[in-house]
This record gives structure tokens, C-alpha cells and sequence, in this order.
């Protein structure tokens, strides 16, 4: 019987799908040579966080793009040069928010000053989105550390990699999918959108599309109507992704699928497709539920194409190679 739960512990923790690279990882990977790094991880994004309460949503999609294209090597973070543009400079990554890049940044000057050259920018990206998430009510979930920080980052390989809000869910689940992602770990980290907020000219043709106007509650689209009704004179309007808890991290955003409450198309087909509806409904009804698989996504997320050893370095600065 011991065997038997042993054996289920090793097929299931995320933790343990160990590769060569994921084997230079540890959670204690600074213990000696940088004791105060999570301290001071800790500090920069509490007092970032109290000042700019979009912080945490703003790092966790931060995180998102840059895992999903290369791997999690900080490659997001990386400034375009006369010779490259870099990939925060494609299209879809220019919404990106400032102050997921501000809260890496002025963590990582912190730690220079305290561990010069020992501790990566990608780490840093990982350990400020799991402990951000954790700040505002989410799981607190296991980061392997040890990640060196990417030497590439262009922005002509982003196109396609990364998930659009007009997507069907077909495409999003192959997009997830082709990143090693099963259908339920996909629909659990689109509960990210519990927090955080979209620019009206992501959903703007739902709201004003009649084919797509079905699939919104008759009030809430009114209202989207109303606050969206000069976004093509100032881009900047937004809305929350979730209206009822939107500085929360909890299951509300499923609980307001079923109601029409969603706001991007990519929610709406979530609820609307056989495949996906099931889960839907299974973290709409348990929170405890959502967040063990949210805990254990994202901890898959952040052992994906991570660069170890030689096959990256130590940034002195975020946003420039060395």
C-alpha cells in the first residue's frame, strides 16, 4: 500500500517530471550564495503591490509570455537594440504593463547591491509572480530555482505562440497542448484572468457584434458598451476581467462564466465547449480544487524550457545582455 501511494505521488507531482536541466534546480539554490534573496523578493513586491494593486495580475501575465515562448529565461525582459528587436516589442506584448517590468527590475537592483551577479532575472520573474499571486488570496505553490536568464529574444518568433483573446478553444487547447499542457491544466491557468484587466479593443467586436452579443448577460454587455464607448479615441480604456471580486484571487472568474460575466471571447468558449465546460464547472463549484491545479500548473510553467548551466547567464541588468 505504501508503494502504491508512493508510486501516485511520483506520477502526479509536477515537481518531479525532472530533466537534465530541471536537475540544476533547487528551492534552497540560495541559500549560501544569496541568504536574503527571498526577503528581498518579498519586500520589493509588498511594497510595489500596496502602491500599484494591479501589480500581481500585471507579473503573472508578464510571466505568461515569457514562459510560453521560450522557455522561463527572462527573455520578455529583454530591451530592443539598434540590431533587434526584442520580444516585448511584438504586437501582442506591447499591452504588457510597466509595472511588472518596474517590480523585476527594482528587485533585481536590490539584489545586485546584496549578491552581486548570482541571482537571474528569471527567477526573479518566477519567485515575484508566485509570491504576488500569493498576496492577493492565490495558492502559494513550489519554484525551483537555478534558472540562468535566456540569450535570445526577437520579436519575429513570437506570432502564433502565444494565446489571443479571439481564439476558439480548438485553438487554444493546441496551443497549450504544443507546450505540453492537458486540457484541464489549460482551463486552470485561464483562472488567471480572476484578476487583472483588459483593454477594450480586445473584446470590443463581442460587445458590439450581434452574433457574439448572445453570449454576454444583456445587462453586463450594456455597461461594456457604455465604458468601452470611446475606446477608439483612447486605447488605454479597460475593464476588469472579473467585475464582482477584481483585485482577488479566487474562482469567481468560473463562476461567472456559467452568467455571461465573462469578458473576452476566450472566456466565453470555455464555458460553451463540451471539452472544457466540465472544468469550468468543477473549480466554479471548489476553490480548494482550482487552486491545487492552479498550484501545480503553474509549477509545471515554470520548469518549461528553463536554461541551466551554459545555456544562459547571470544578467547584471533585465533588460540588456551582458
Amino acid at each position: 500500500m505504501a508503494f502504491l501511494v508512493l508510486l501516485i505521488f511520483l506520477i502526479t507531482s509536477p515537481l518531479l517530471f525532472i530533466t537534465p536541466s530541471h536537475s540544476q534546480l533547487s528551492l534552497d539554490y540560495y541559500h549560501k550564495s544569496c541568504p536574503p534573496f527571498s526577503q528581498i523578493v518579498q519586500d520589493t513586491i509588498t511594497n510595489k503591490q500596496i502602491i500599484t494593486p494591479t501589480t500581481a495580475a500585471a507579473t503573472l501575465r508578464l510571466f505568461f509570455h515569457d514562459c510560453f515562448l521560450n522557455g522561463c529565461d527572462a527573455s520578455i525582459l529583454l530591451s530592443s537594440t539598434p540590431f533587434n528587436s526584442a520580444e516585448r516589442d511584438a504586437d501582442i506584448n506591447l499591452s504588457l504593463p510597466g509595472d511588472a517590468f518596474d517590480v523585476v527590475v527594482r528587485a533585481k537592483i536590490a539584489l545586485e547591491l546584496a549578491c552581486p551577479s548570482t541571482v537571474s532575472c528569471a527567477d526573479i520573474l518566477a519567485v515575484a509572480t508566485r509570491d504576488l499571486v500569493s498576496m492577493v488570496g492565490g495558492p502559494y505553490y513550489n519554484v525551483l530555482l537555478g534558472r540562468k536568464d535566456g540569450r535570445v529574444s526577437e520579436a519575429s518568433h513570437v506570432e502564433g505562440k502565444l494565446p489571443r483573446p479571439t481564439m476558439s478553444v480548438s485553438q487554444i487547447i493546441q496551443l497549450f497542448a504544443s507546450n505540453g499542457f492537458s486540457i484541464q491544466e489549460t482551463v486552470a491557468l485561464c483562472g488567471a484572468h480572476t484578476i487583472g484587466f483588459s483593454h477594450c479593443k480586445e473584446f470590443s467586436s463581442g460587445i458590439y457584434n450581434y452574433s457574439e452579443y448572445s453570449q454576454y448577460n444583456p445587462r453586463f454587455a450594456q455597461e461594456l458598451q457604455k465604458a468601452c464607448a470611446e475606446y477608439q479615441k483612447n486605447p488605454t480604456l479597460s475593464v476588469f476581467n472579473d467585475i464582482m471580486t477584481p483585485n482577488k484571487f479566487d474562482n469567481m472568474y468560473f463562476q461567472n462564466l456559467p452568467k455571461g460575466l465573462g469578458l473576452l471571447r476566450s472566456d466565453h468558449v470555455l464555458y460553451s465547449d463540451s471539452r472544457t465546460r466540465p472544468f469550468v464547472e468543477m473549480y466554479a463549484a471548489d476553490q480548494n480544487n482550482f487552486f491545487e491545479a492552479f498550484g501545480k500548473a503553474m509549477e509545471k510553467l515554470s520548469l518549461y524550457k528553463v536554461k541551466t548551466g551554459t545555456q544562459g547567464e547571470i544578467r547584471r541588468r533585465c533588460d540588456a545582455f551582458n
